[in-house]
Parts: C-alpha cells; sequence; structure tokens
C-alpha cells in the first residue's frame, strides 16, 4: 500500500469520524453485534493462523483470541448504555440552577498497532473499546505473523464498514507512514523499545496514547504457600504461548527455606505439563515466533550457564522447529543477559531471597513491570511487598487473575505501559472526559 493510499484512507476516515462520534447506543451495538458473528465465524481461521504462525494448542488460541475478544464485545454491549451516559456533578458555584457534568466524547481518529505474540485479540479488543466509544479506527495487525494478519483483515473487513474501521497490512514501512498522520489516539501493543518511538511519533501531533508494554513481571514465593500449586501456576504461564507473554512470570524470588522444595515441584510441574513419559512434547507449548528470537532465547541460556548459572531442568531446544524445553535456571548471577532483558521464552530463572530488601536491591535496577505475583500467607509481607514495588497490576496467590477480571483496569505503569483498557476502563481510556456546564437560559 502506497503513502498515497494510506493518506486517502486516513482523509475518508477524518470525513466520517464526526458521524461515528453521533452514532447512537444501539447503532454502537449493531457494529458489536456484527462484530462478535463474524469472530465467531471465523475461530477455526484464528486457530488455523495460530498454529501456523505460533504453533500453539487449539485450545489457548480460542482462549485467547476469540472468547477473550467476544467475552469483551458482550461485556461492552451490556453495559455500553450506562457508559455512555453522562456523569452528575455537584455543582460548587453559587448559580442557581446551575448543571454540571462529564460526558464522554469520541476521541476521534484512532490507530491501533498490534502484537505478533498474540497477534489477533490484541488487535480486535482494543477495537471494541474504539467503536463502543464512537471512533472511527485504522488497525495494523503485525507483520511478524503474516497467517495472523491475514485472518484479522479478513474479520474487520467483514465486519466493519470502511468508514468505521479499516486495516492495512504491511511492514515497518506502513507502520513509519501511520505514524506520521495526525490521529486522535494512537493504541499500541508492543516492546517498550518501539513503544519510545511510537509516543515520539504522537507526540509530534500531540496525539494521546496507549501503550501496553511490558516488562520481567516477578513471582515471590514465600513459605508457608502450597508449592505445588505455586509450581503448577507459574509454570503453566511462563510456557503459555512458548512464554511469549507480557503477563508472564519472568524470574520467581522464593524463601530460601524452601527454595529446595520449590524447584522440586517446578521440576514436576513441567514435567506433567509438558512432557511424554520424560519425553518433550512441542506441541503443548508452541513455537518461538522467528529465527531472530529463537536465537535470542537459547542466547539466554547459554550466556547465564558461561557466567556461571546452572541448568536445573530442560535447556533442549531444536533450531528447526524452533522450539525450546521448559528451562529451570538457578544461581543466576544479576549480570546475565537473562535477568537484564524480558525474556519472552519458556526459561524461568529461580533466585532466593532472606528478606525483602534482598529483592528490592535488584528490582531498584528495572523497570516497573506489568505485574507482580506474590505468594504468601503473610498478610503483612504481602502488603510490604505491594507497598515497596510498584507495577500495572497484580495478583495475590495467583497468576493473571488481576488481568482476567473485566472489572479492572488493566495496563502497565511507566517503563510497562501508559493508560488502561478492559471494559468501561477501555471506553474511558478511548474516550475524551469533557467538563460541561449548562447555565441556566437568562
Amino acid at each position: 500500500m502506497t503513502d498515497s493510499t494510506i493518506q486517502d484512507l486516513f482523509a475518508a476516515h477524518r470525513a466520517s469520524q464526526r458521524s461515528a462520534a453521533r452514532s447512537t447506543t444501539a447503532q454502537r451495538i449493531a457494529k458489536l453485534e456484527r462484530f462478535k458473528q463474524v469472530v465467531l465465524a471465523h475461530a477455526d481461521a484464528v486457530c488455523d493462523a495460530i498454529a501456523a504462525d505460533l504453533g500453539r494448542p487449539r485450545a489457548v488460541a480460542l482462549s485467547a483470541e476469540v472468547t477473550a475478544t467476544v467475552t469483551e464485545i458482550d461485556h461492552a454491549i451490556a453495559n455500553l448504555a450506562t457508559w455512555m451516559q453522562p456523569v452528575a456533578i455537584a455543582p460548587t458555584l453559587p448559580i442557581p440552577g446551575l448543571q454540571a457534568s462529564i460526558t464522554y466524547e469520541a476521541r476521534g481518529k484512532v490507530l491501533v498497532l498490534g502484537p505478533w505474540n498474540f497477534p489477533i485479540g490484541l488487535v480486535l479488543q482494543p477495537v471494541v473499546a474504539a467503536v463502543a466509544a464512537g471512533n472511527v479506527v485504522i488497525a495494523k495487525p503485525n507483520e511478524m505473523a503474516p497467517h495472523c494478519s491475514a485472518v484479522t483483515a479478513a474479520i474487520l473487513r467483514e465486519a466493519f464498514d470502511a468508514a468505521d474501521v479499516a486495516v492495512i497490512e504491511g511492514g515497518i514501512d506502513v507502520a513509519e507512514a501511520l505514524l506520521k498522520l495526525p490521529f486522535d489516539h494512537i493504541f499500541f501493543t508492543g516492546s517498550p523499545k518501539v513503544g519510545r518511538t511510537v509516543m515520539a511519533a504522537a507526540a509530534s501531533h500531540l496525539a494521546s496514547v496507549t501503550l501496553e508494554l511490558g516488562g520481567k513481571c516477578p513471582v515471590i514465593v514465600d513459605e508457608g504457600a502450597n508449592l505445588a500449586l505455586v509450581a503448577k501456576s507459574v509454570m503453566g504461564v511462563r510456557c503459555l504461548n512458548n512464554g511469549q507473554l507480557c503477563l508472564a512470570p519472568d524470574h520467581v524470588w522464593v524463601r530460601s527455606s524452601v527454595k529446595d522444595a520449590f524447584l522440586a515441584a517446578l521440576t514436576d510441574a513441567a514435567q506433567a505439563m509438558y512432557y511424554n513419559d520424560g519425553v518433550f512434547d512441542a506441541g503443548r507449548t508452541g513455537k518461538i515466533i522467528d529465527d531472530r528470537n529463537f536465537a535470542r532465547v537459547a542466547g539466554y541460556i547459554s550466556d547465564a550457564v558461561a557466567r556461571g548459572a546452572t541448568v536445573h531442568h530442560g535447556g533442549g531446544s531444536d533450531a528447526t522447529a524452533r522450539t525450546i524445553e521448559p528451562t529451570i535456571l538457578t544461581d543466576v548471577p544479576f549480570d546475565a543477559a537473562v535477568m537484564q532483558d524480558e525474556i519472552f521464552g519458556p526459561v524461568l530463572p529461580v533466585l532466593s531471597f532472606d528478606s525483602l530488601d534482598d529483592i528490592l536491591a535488584y528490582q531498584d535496577t528495572r523497570g516497573k513491570p506489568l505485574a507482580l505475583y506474590v505468594f504468601s500467607t503473610d498478610e503483612a509481607f504481602t502488603a510490604d511487598v505491594l507497598a515497596c514495588i510498584s507495577s500495572g497490576g497484580a495478583t495475590v496467590n495467583g497468576v493473571l487473575l488481576h488481568a482476567s477480571e473485566m472489572g479492572l483496569p488493566f495496563g502497565g505503569v511507566n517503563e510497562s505501559g501508559i493508560g488502561r483498557y478492559h471494559g468501561v476502563h477501555g471506553f474511558r481510556e478511548l474516550s475524551h472526559e469533557r467538563a460541561l456546564v449548562i447555565a441556566p437560559a437568562r
């Protein structure tokens, strides 16, 4: 697609944004209903595309890409009438008959740039919020997952009139051309590195942004926790999508007194979930997206070992299939690359601590993570962890739960992101809260 074609499409959206902003609750719900039916009709195509690009099992593809999107749509349909209502504010000005309220108006022209790790759902879900808020949207799926990009484009083109939601496929050159245009809001999911580029482009037009990024999400395991259940939860999410998940546990801090028992539980969990009689079954985890990222993740293991770390479990890989076994590392020095970068692969460093200060000494050198996970029966210790470690969201005695609760805002903080979505928080994120005062006529 040429720059001139992109500019023509943008100009068409500029002309149609007022119509979208003035749309009624019923009209927006009708668009979302159509969207839902098209997503469901493409469920098999979604699973096939996810398998082709990421090797992800069908059940996981359905849950993460289809069910999550449909749940978001259903929640918006059920609540949109309430969300669109002005919020009355008690006036403080001493003017009889004065009315004050907060109204929600569409931001206008929205650009959605999708990631490659959950390449369908994380394009479609922001579109739900944007349409619910009365915006027009141009969406660009990620070119690193080409089969998923094609299916995403097919869904959006069938579900929406191009005047409301258009989709453009392509590579970095297309993204750069889009970022030169004066969108009112840019919704980006991806790495902090690219997020900085997106934010700089938005700044040139003073556009607002939602940046869903990532970070090194820590897990803290205290003594007294049910180690078998913790191990199963942590290992299950660490290897979900072969570890290519921004919310995945990046590393574990375990109380020294229970470290050995926890390592044994982690090993048992990995063997039970991803092996058949001790033989790794790559079909249960999926594959790394491309050769470059395979080399990156495999390199974390070799670099850590070269610096003195021990492979407690796993470590095997297949470059041709781009698969890596669930790998547990111990004795990992802080200067190892695996402790510096977000891993985004099925590798889990396990470190021990005796006091919270041990954790904070490392954590204070890192950015604020997207998620924090704490497993403890000690309420005072848990409260101390939550007070000392800032994160986009947190779950205590579980993994991912804060991101799955539709009533809670989802997003990062500083390095791990800017802005919130899911449910009403997505509607508000893609809306401008306008202050309105109506004085009595004189």
